[in-house]
């Protein structure tokens, strides 16, 4: 048996298995954020830090809600005490990969287009996915080293 806190949950290997499957789900959380808030920017006619600000702000909404209602479900928190067991460490990695991936979508140049059917868009949010991974993996590597992020 593995020594590792979080080992139980990936097989016993540990922090780098617990620093992907976290990394994974703050992806998810970003990814439903970003591209709504990229949608809805890009659609309404918004600016481009005005999208990509909104697009930040609805992944940190939907990627901290993502956190938290496992504990509420699995271990019967509130979701006050939730939110004060997973709040830094989710704001912590899901601002690191906003930033990679706000920066890789600009440089692609998707969230500069008019319309979500322009091809540049599609491509724009599939470059800026793994860029925010590669980005916020080794964030939460250290956060959960310091246990200040969780495999819940």
């Amino acid at each position: 048996m593995s020594s590792h806190p979080h080992a139980h949950h990936h097989g016993g290997s540990g922090r780098a298995a617990t620093a992907v499957h976290t990394t994974l789900h703050c992806l998810l959380g970003c990814a439903i954020g970003e591209f709504l808030g990229l949608a809805i920017g890009i659609s309404i006619g918004l600016g481009l830090w005005a999208t990509m600000g909104l697009a930040t702000a609805l992944a940190l909404v939907i990627g901290v809600n993502l956190a938290v209602l496992p504990l509420m479900r699995r271990h019967g928190r509130s979701y006050r005490e939730a939110l004060g067991v997973v709040w830094l460490g989710e704001v912590v990695s899901i601002l690191v990969m906003e930033v990679a991936m706000n920066a890789t979508d600009y440089a692609v140049g998707g969230v500069q287009v008019g319309s979500m059917a322009h091809p540049l868009f599609w491509i724009g949010f599939a470059v800026a996915l793994p860029a925010g991974f590669v980005a916020a993996y080794p964030v939460n590597w250290w956060l959960i080293g310091r246990n200040l992020k969780h495999c819940h």
